[in-house]
């Protein structure tokens, strides 16, 4: 595939990225490919007819199209950033069976490129869930062709900063986007724990919350049912102390209160099912008295998931 659209397009190989899903075990069809090379060249437009192809043709079982951009400026010259990101299902904790693609018009170093996208994806793919299972493929690029004439941002130059700030915003946007379209799901869950030792215990201990099958499909089912949450905090592998934990539900605007230091406390079973009830759920926890924030996000777990991949490949 490298090869034919090198040749396609009078490049060399090493300029071309392959990106694929499938069934796994499964060969591609090269022949089929080979054939279509001359119609997929000719059909390539720069533009945002051409952008909104390209999105389309990506998805599989996804059943909303997941994209997004950014803006900043540095040294004075505007810095723009768009992606698009297909994915739904057989999405863990590595990323998994999705494929983004970013580009930009700023001046980077292959280094600082580096920097920005691993930071970046740290704090945002690398905390999405959906059902637990990871797979064979999983490709983000990082593309910049230096069109914005800024001076070229080098690694722990403020600029660079900057805009690993911004790729971060926009990795967070499609991040979220990808777990609200988690196969069979009908909310987003957004897991935010602050309070804890350290930045990496917060990320475990969020990651270990939007990860769990009990609590998500209790968020499917309404259900205010806080233990859940506790028990997934405690086998996380991350430090804390039960006794100090604290657990809100929050959605438009409206919370309620559920957990105090480790201990249930009184409140309105039908305020919490309306909250949970909802498209967009937010928890927010406290683990503590400690610096540590992070933020993970998932989806409910619902009848229609296994449906879907009960019979994936027929």
């Amino acid at each position: 595939m490298t090869h034919l659209a090198a040749d396609l397009f009078a490049i060399s190989p090493k300029h071309v990225a392959v990106a694929s899903t499938g069934v796994i075990g499964v060969p591609l069809n090269i022949a089929a490919i080979e054939s279509g090379m001359e119609a997929l060249g000719n059909s390539l437009q720069g533009d945002e007819a051409g952008h909104a192809a390209a999105l389309e043709a990506i998805m599989t079982t996804d059943t909303r199209k997941k994209e997004g951009s950014v803006e900043l400026e540095i040294g004075g010259k505007k810095i723009r950033l768009g992606g698009m990101l297909k994915g739904a299902g057989m999405v863990h904790i590595n990323m998994a069976t999705m494929l983004c693609f970013v580009t930009s018009d700023a001046a980077l170093t292959p280094g600082a490129l580096d920097y920005c996208l691993r930071r970046a994806v740290r704090r945002s793919l690398n905390r999405v869930t959906v059902d637990g299972d990871t797979s064979t493929n999983d490709t983000i690029i990082l593309m910049a062709n230096g069109q914005a004439g800024n001076e070229e941002l080098k690694p722990g130059s403020p600029g660079c900063e900057a805009f690993a700030l911004a790729l971060e915003s926009l990795l967070v946007k499609l991040s979220r986007a990808l777990a609200r379209d988690g196969e069979g799901a009908t909310k987003l869950l957004s897991i935010t724990v602050s309070g804890a030792k350290d930045e990496g215990s917060a990320e475990k201990l969020a990651k270990s919350v939007a990860s769990s099958s009990l609590v998500k499909a209790a968020f499917f089912g309404a259900d205010a049912n806080w233990g859940r949450i506790l028990c997934a905090m405690g086998y996380s592998g991350a430090d804390f102390d039960p006794a100090q934990v604290d657990v809100v539900f929050a959605s438009e605007g409206e919370e309620v209160a559920v957990c105090r230091n480790g201990s249930s406390l009184e409140f309105s079973e039908d305020l919490a099912k309306g909250i949970l009830s909802r498209e967009e759920v937010e928890v927010k926890i406290k683990a503590g008295s400690g610096s540590g924030t992070a933020t993970a996000w998932g989806c409910d777990l619902t009848y229609d998931y296994v449906k879907i991949n009960g019979d994936y490949r027929s």
